[in-house]
């Protein structure tokens, strides 16, 4: 089997890596910053799987700010990372663009290609609207384990997040503001429209009961317009996130949804806010399994359970 992955990296835009034989785009990582309103932030879209077929949503009607793949902080200390609107509890979604910041690109350490894998590690800074500085990140995104054979591939995001304010930094949700069901916060998945009421798969129980509830995994299935098929992704935390960094035990829960569109964060701060002392660091990792087909929970669970960190 082929193992060489490509990379083009387009200085102040954007990087691209394409699946070894074929060259099908697996994903654009775009760090250039947009809009002030949406929150600004390095994202990953489009996300494709081995065969092409597109895997998230960018900028949809519902919410210009959902741009595939990205990391978010939607309740920080009184800043709104997440983009668009702020959740106010008493008063609901409110147009308050001095609440919302951004995260920047600072620049990359490193940017490879080995034999099997590329992998890139970013220096990113966070903001509150008034541009100073609340916290550094060190970021970086792997693309692994390309399996022709099984139509699968795996993308390994870790975070680490240093405040550099003198104060804590809090991390919190709309539901830990008063919204039920609301809990999203860190890494945030949007699908296409197409994914509209796919079906949600846990490793004991399936369906959008799960939003709010813990579990080592989830995967979402949903099936493509415009062409035949559907595609799996599986989200999967790192051994280590519930058990080590900031704020000691600090377990996710499920951020889950497949009406009005579908969605998944594994959020840190669902029910409860997290909070990160100043100079102390804030790391997570999580991989994300992207596989062409309708998987059942028994082939997920297999494919999980091979999964090396």
């Amino acid at each position: 089997m082929t193992k060489v992955l490509g990379l083009d990296h387009r200085h102040g835009d954007h990087l691209v890596v394409t699946a070894p034989g074929s060259g099908v785009e697996l994903l654009r990582y775009v760090y250039r910053a947009e809009d002030p309103w949406e929150a600004p932030k390095p994202y990953i879209h489009p996300l494709r799987t081995l065969s092409g077929r597109v895997v998230t949503g960018y900028r949809p009607n519902d919410h210009r700010w959902h741009k595939g793949l990205q990391m978010t902080a939607s309740h920080l200390s009184g800043a709104n990372l997440w983009g668009g609107n702020s959740y106010v509890h008493g008063e609901g979604y409110l147009a308050l663009p001095e609440r919302v910041g951004s995260m920047a690109h600072a620049g990359f350490e490193e940017v490879s290609v080995a034999d099997d894998s590329v992998r890139f590690t970013e220096r990113l800074t966070w903001h509150p609207h008034d541009g100073g500085l609340w916290a550094d990140e060190a970021r970086r995104v792997e693309v692994h384990d390309v399996d022709p054979l099984t139509g699968s591939w795996a993308l390994t995001w870790s975070s680490a997040i240093t405040n550099r304010r003198e104060e804590p930094l809090r991390f919190g949700s709309p539901t830990t503001h008063g919204r039920p069901g609301a809990g999203y916060t860190g890494l945030f998945w949007r699908g296409p429209r197409a994914f509209r009421d796919g079906r949600i798969i846990a490793p004991d129980d399936e369906g959008p009961g799960m939003m709010g509830r813990q579990a080592p995994w989830l995967a979402y299935s949903g099936e493509h317009d415009e062409c035949d098929g559907h595609a799996t992704l599986v989200f999967v935390h790192a051994p280590e996130n519930d058990h080590t960094g900031a704020g000691g035990e600090h377990p996710a829960h499920w951020f889950v949804r497949n009406t009005p569109f579908a969605a998944v964060a594994p959020s840190f701060a669902f029910h409860e806010e997290l909070v990160l002392e100043p100079g102390a660091t804030l790391t997570r990792r999580y991989r994300v399994l992207v596989a062409d087909g309708a998987w059942d929970r028994d082939r997920i669970a297999s494919a999980v359970d091979g999964l090396r960190w």
